[in-house]
């Protein structure tokens, strides 16, 4: 597995990868001030340039290959996120009944989203609000939640 640290707007990220597919992404916060500068994998290389063009402006990260991974529905789950269009958001509801599921259910695939970004878990709110990200409703997890919206040009839903 080979792994890259890159700062961004929303705070340090930490990528994860094996085998040329993105197999993690986790939020370090922004506490980290100098990241190593060793040498990095060719595919690696190529995907902190395409984390730099979202960051810039280029809102689409849907091509980029992740690893398979969890259960039969957190797959169905993650591929209607992957559907969402850029700027715009749904509820965890209307997904829900998308994929003949309840809002809990998909809220809770949403939270082991393992890919954050690349299957954009942000683009889905609560029916009375923003709602929670990587299972925190509160904290600094929102604060990226909304910048992402912001970013990619998304109403931010009212609170």
């Amino acid at each position: 597995m080979s792994k890259l640290l890159l700062q961004s707007p929303i705070g340090v990220l930490r990528i994860s990868s094996k085998g040329g597919v993105v197999e993690h992404i986790e939020f370090l916060g922004t506490s980290k001030t100098s990241l190593p500068n060793g040498e990095v994998a060719p595919f690696l290389r190529e995907l902190r340039g395409r984390f730099e063009d979202y960051f810039q402006g280029a809102c689409s990260m849907a091509d980029i290959p992740r690893m398979q991974q969890g259960t039969q529905f957190q797959q169905r789950v993650w591929l209607a996120l992957g559907e969402i269009p850029v700027g715009e958001v749904v509820t965890y509801g209307e997904l829900a009944r998308h994929l003949g599921s309840g809002a809990r259910a998909v809220g809770a695939a949403c939270r082991v989203n393992p890919t954050p970004l690349i299957v954009p878990c942000h683009r889905v709110v609560s029916s009375s609000g923003i709602g929670g990200f990587s299972g925190e409703t509160g904290g600094d997890m929102l604060g990226i939640k909304r910048w992402l919206l912001q970013h990619e040009g998304a109403s931010l839903p009212a609170q």
